[in-house]
């Protein structure tokens, strides 16, 4: 049975304490994928989008989201990340854009999610780009690809 140890002795939640871990090298890489219309992916990987670059908008917005994950997501630690990475990629044939974010430190808690922070708000910053041209655009299989380090060893996802 796993235990939960984001809950304190009187069944609270709270931070949970990583003093007492060893430093490791920690990396975990997330992907998402935003599905649009044909002419969307065009438009954007032509660059004639009128806000500009969309994949460089959201590389940033990714890399900047990785950042803030303790801001954004309740109990996670702050975390001095010593490398993010977005990748961007077009897939013409499935009419979609696939996101794949890639953290890593040396520490003492893992970067999961700040993994899935990027690539999730890369995800919707393309939303938020290409919105008045394609609001049925939709955001799927945002999932951990894997990770690596710590005491619960290495992941990674089946496909």
């Amino acid at each position: 049975m796993v235990t939960l140890t984001h809950l304190n002795d009187k069944g609270e939640a709270h931070m949970v304490d990583v003093g007492g871990k060893a430093v490791s090298h920690r990396v975990a890489s997330a992907r998402s994928t935003v599905k649009m219309l044909p002419e969307t992916l065009q438009m954007i990987t032509e660059g004639k989008h009128k806000k500009g670059d969309v994949f460089a908008v959201a590389r940033i917005a990714g890399i900047q989201a990785a950042k803030k994950c303790s801001d954004l997501i309740p109990l996670c630690h702050p975390l001095m990340l010593t490398k993010i990475s977005v990748e961007i990629s077009p897939d013409a044939d499935n009419h979609s854009v696939v996101i794949e974010a890639i953290c890593q430190l040396d520490g003492k808690t893992g970067v999961e999610m700040e993994a899935l922070t990027a690539a999730s708000i890369a995800a919707l910053t393309i939303y938020d780009m290409c919105k008045a041209v394609d609001k049925g655009m939709v955001i799927v299989d945002t999932r951990l690809l894997k990770k690596t380090g710590g005491k619960s060893g290495d992941w990674q996802a089946d496909d």
